[in-house]
């Protein structure tokens, strides 16, 4: 076995970014002395990584526009506010575009959509790109026109003079090549005081077929000629197969292909309860060598800690002061969590005439085909990855690791006769025991203050696996069907995220201002579970650890926790999140909770270098009923220029929600061999009854660039729930989930 079936295996890989060009030597005399050719200048956003304009934009003979975007739909509203960028630059009606997601055949490879990084950087690049575009077919129309570029203007891509009648389209313009030239980033996108489309609240392109029962989701793609598929898993991670009867799941009808390969069992049926029935029957005749592999859940936080480490300091400044009155310590920590998609990881492959299309929800279609390759030991230009949605995930999910099942499959039938298309969907036990978890991690604060009450020192580590197992490094595969083949593909060394971004180490510098000051990350190559990225990464835990400690030392020093924050906050645009949320919230200075009911606040500049949130949280604690519930959040938001105001609040309102459900209610739960969490049973999460209202005021700043902001409200809102808890009851509970059973023992 070679993926990470032990405590201790490594998971991850740093990701290298590109740079903008090779170095080639000249020829002749030149070559000689080694001189090299100058790299082109450095394009905006991600035009860097595809300089070609008509990689991002076609305009076509039929008065459309095709844009193409290699980010995908999450959920996000990504595919409408990029058409919004799109059309706001073109000077075209938004129905005019249609945007191509993710695909290896057709769109520019933008690596993942991660990080909250689409509109910062897909957008960044479409605006330049569309930008230009227009300029190119405005010189063509003043050429047309007998009129210089500088009177024309356009509307819906019919472009005029201002004091001729004559017009042409974009339509009349286009010829074949207009747009195949390399971008020069030079053209200026449009002043925020011109937009018409961006700023507004558009209709979502993809809602309508989620909400209706249409086809939204890979989950719902029906082919001609679909076979189903089903994967037996080991009980355990490590466990290898040492027997395997498959009469009884043969006996069934329609069974197209029964395949082992190693300790990999999978099955393909003509219809899917059938594949379903044969999972059943395949898993009750295999036969496992199985071992205690993982640590003990009861010593999570000791075990984190003791794994060896590579300590690194990414902030030290100032010499920490001789005297101060008062010094606190505190440790805070989270466990593994699922991504718990609503709609099991699904996939569909067909190897047709030697070359695979996979069609999958993974977040890296390029990536993903690295990956794919090595392990079915084809070439890259075998394999094409068409991106669908998946219902449900912020990260990475089981996306990757079932498009190489389905693949796997599909390469099974193709071996017995013409290729047909597999279906492979996992099941919920599947989802919950094998897609790679949230990384548990831990932390420790150190602080002192002076006698006027400020921060005088602070001192942070924290301890944590890495938070991308991600497909597409260097070395081996982490997908994880090709770690149990007879001759497996080995996982990668585990590398973690370098900042600025950072993995378990992301959101680990303040963004408040302390004199003196030591921040250090240890990084665990080792780790007791398969884990990757899951929404925020580190942020959630080092923001719940920072904002935590800060109400902590606001209480020793006496002070209101908001302003406490405010005397240590430099950065305008932080003190404006702030002073937003309090003023929105009605917050009282030196609010006094009631036993049962409190508020708190939490603030962060996601990745620092993202968009601003602050939350004000309150919470309700019955200990008669043992319930904590989040009856109300308020969030203030400055995320730059805002694209479409309705997608920024939908995505701080979900974050908010989803960080209630992790802060107050999930964890995966495991013994020394296996993992126990098999269903929603097992896996508790927040119910729509319990979901907090949520009011969002939004700081618009038009001249600012766009900010990501998927990702900025979750950790802000753990730490707004743990403060409104400890507001409300006097209970600092510092390891999440936040439970009645541990508020109660802080209680106690």
């Amino acid at each position: 076995m070679v993926g990470p079936s032990a405590f201790g295996l490594a998971l991850s890989r740093r990701r290298f970014a590109q740079g903008a060009g090779a170095l080639v030597l000249s020829f002749g005399l030149r070559s000689r002395v080694g001189l090299a050719q100058a790299a082109p200048a450095k394009l905006p956003g991600d035009l860097d990584h595809d300089r070609r304009l008509d990689a991002w934009i076609k305009i076509n003979a039929d008065g459309t526009v095709t844009v193409f975007t290699g980010k995908v739909e999450l959920g996000q509203g990504a595919k409408t506010a990029l058409a919004q960028i799109a059309a706001e630059e073109l000077d075209v009606a938004l129905g005019r575009v249609e945007l191509i997601t993710a695909d290896t055949a057709r769109t520019p490879d933008e690596g993942y959509t991660s990080g909250s990084q689409t509109i910062e950087y897909s957008g960044t690049a479409l605006r330049f790109a569309g930008a230009e575009a227009r300029q190119i077919l405005l010189e063509l129309a003043a050429q047309k026109l007998g009129v210089p570029v500088e009177r024309l203007i356009v509307a819906d891509g019919v472009i005029s003079a201002q004091d001729k009648p004559a017009t042409v389209s974009y339509w009349d313009l286009v010829r074949p090549g207009l747009l195949e030239r390399e971008a020069t980033g030079t053209v200026k996108p449009k002043p925020a005081a011109r937009h018409t489309i961006v700023g507004t609240a558009v209709e979502r392109v993809d809602i309508p077929g989620k909400v209706t029962g249409g086809v939204a989701y890979v989950q719902d793609l029906r082919l001609p000629g679909m076979l189903f598929g089903r994967i037996v898993r080991p009980p355990s991670p490590g466990a290898v197969l040492t027997a395997l009867d498959e009469a009884p799941a043969r006996k069934l009808p329609g069974i197209v292909a029964i395949v082992r390969d190693g300790s990999f069992v999978g099955v393909v049926a003509e219809r899917e309860e059938h594949a379903i029935e044969a999972r059943t029957r395949l898993r009750a005749g295999a036969q496992w060598r199985e071992q205690d592999s993982l640590p003990d859940p009861k010593e999570l936080e000791a075990a984190l800690l003791a794994l060896p480490s590579q300590p690194s300091t990414i902030s030290q400044k100032g010499t920490p002061p001789a005297r101060t009155t008062k010094t606190l310590a505190a440790r805070y920590a989270r466990p593994f969590i699922a991504h718990a998609s609503i709609g099991p990881s699904c996939a569909v492959a067909e190897l047709r005439d030697g070359a695979y299309t996979v069609w999958s929800h993974s977040q890296g279609v390029f990536p993903l085909r690295r990956d794919l390759a090595k392990v079915l030991n084809v070439g890259e230009d075998k394999l094409r990855i068409i991106h669908l949605e998946g219902s449900g995930c912020y990260g990475h999910n089981g996306a990757d690791d079932v498009a190489l099942d389905a693949a796997l499959l599909a390469r099974a039938v193709a071996a017995t006769g013409p290729g047909r298309p597999v279906k492979l969907q996992w099941m919920r036990d599947d989802e919950f025991q094998w897609e790679p978890y949230g990384t548990a991690m831990v932390t420790e604060i150190k602080a002192a203050l002076d006698d006027k009450g400020m921060i005088a020192d602070w001192h942070y580590e924290v301890w944590s696996p890495t938070h991308s197992t991600r497909p597409g490094q260097r070395g081996g595969s982490f997908l994880l069907a090709g770690w149990y083949l007879d001759k497996p593909i080995a996982a990668p060394t585990p590398v973690g995220i370098p900042l600025p971004a950072g993995g378990g180490d992301r959101n680990a510098l303040p963004l408040y201002d302390f004199p003196s000051q030591r921040v250090v990350h240890h990084f665990t190559e080792a780790q007791p579970l398969h884990v990757s990225a899951l929404r925020t990464l580190g942020a959630h835990c080092n923001v719940f650890s920072i904002e935590s400690f800060m109400d902590e030392l606001a209480a020793a020093a006496g002070a209101d926790p908001v302003q406490f924050r405010l005397a240590h906050l430099q950065d305008p645009r932080g003190r404006a999140v702030l002073e937003a949320a309090a003023e929105r919230a009605r917050w009282q200075p030196h609010e006094k909770g009631d036993g049962s009911r409190g508020r708190g606040v939490g603030f962060a500049k996601y990745k620092n270098l993202s968009t601003y949130v602050a939350v004000i949280a309150e919470v309700a604690v019955d200990r008669a009923k043992d319930t904590v519930r989040v009856v109300k959040a308020t969030a203030a938001v400055d995320a730059g220029q805002i694209v479409n105001p309705n997608g920024l609040t939908n995505q701080i309102e979900g974050g908010i929600i989803q960080a209630t459900s992790w802060t107050l209610k999930e964890a995966i739960k495991f013994d020394r061999r296996r993992i126990l969490t098999e269903s929603w049973a097992d896996y508790e999460i927040l119910t729509f009854p319990e979901v907090p209202a949520v009011d969002i005021v939004l700081l618009d700043r038009p001249d600012e660039r766009s900010l990501g902001a998927g990702e900025a409200s979750t950790g802000p809102m753990a730490a707004a729930i743990a403060n409104a808890i400890a507001n409300a009851t006097g209970a600092r509970v510092r390891s999440m989930p936040l439970t009645p059973a541990k508020i109660a023992a802080a209680l106690g």
